[in-house]
């Protein structure tokens, strides 16, 4: 008897597990990421982030819009620093893909998660949930002046 009441309560569990389900939606000031001791290393300091809204050099040329959708594992660490992280692959994989454009910039960044967009002048948006930490940025490649 006490088996099957153990059997009952670990189905009655993993059922209602997606109540427990958790979508922390936070909104983090780019410049945070930019000032990273691992974006200074990683990032080229030549290269510009613009996010939609902010004040931009004279756009010379622009060329394809894309979207980095990175997640990263949120165990052990703060949904703030995951969300950090998780920018900064979005930021490498942007500044990448805007380089074999032949650009300097990604300008027009806005927060992209599950289509939805988010514009902010200053902020990204990131979701935290219990087991991953995900960004989706989309911008567009662009030849600034310097």
């Amino acid at each position: 008897m006490k088996s099957r009441l153990v059997a009952l309560a670990v189905v009655a569990a993993v059922s209602s597990a997606p109540a427990f389900a958790r979508d922390t939606v936070l909104h983090i000031p780019l410049s945070d990421v930019l000032d990273m001791p691992e974006a200074k290393e990683k990032l080229d300091p030549s290269f510009k982030f613009l996010l939609a809204g902010q004040a931009a050099p004279k756009v010379i040329k622009r060329f394809a819009t894309d979207v980095s959708n990175p997640k990263t594992n949120g165990f052990g660490k703060s949904d703030e620093f995951g969300c950090k992280w998780a920018a900064l692959s979005a930021l490498i994989n942007l500044q990448d893909g805007a380089k074999r454009h032949g650009a300097n910039a990604v300008i027009d960044i806005v927060s992209y998660y599950k289509k939805n967009e988010y514009k902010s002048a200053t902020d990204f948006e990131c979701h935290a949930g219990a087991l991953l930490i995900g960004v989706a940025l989309r911008g567009t490649y662009a030849q600034v002046a310097e």
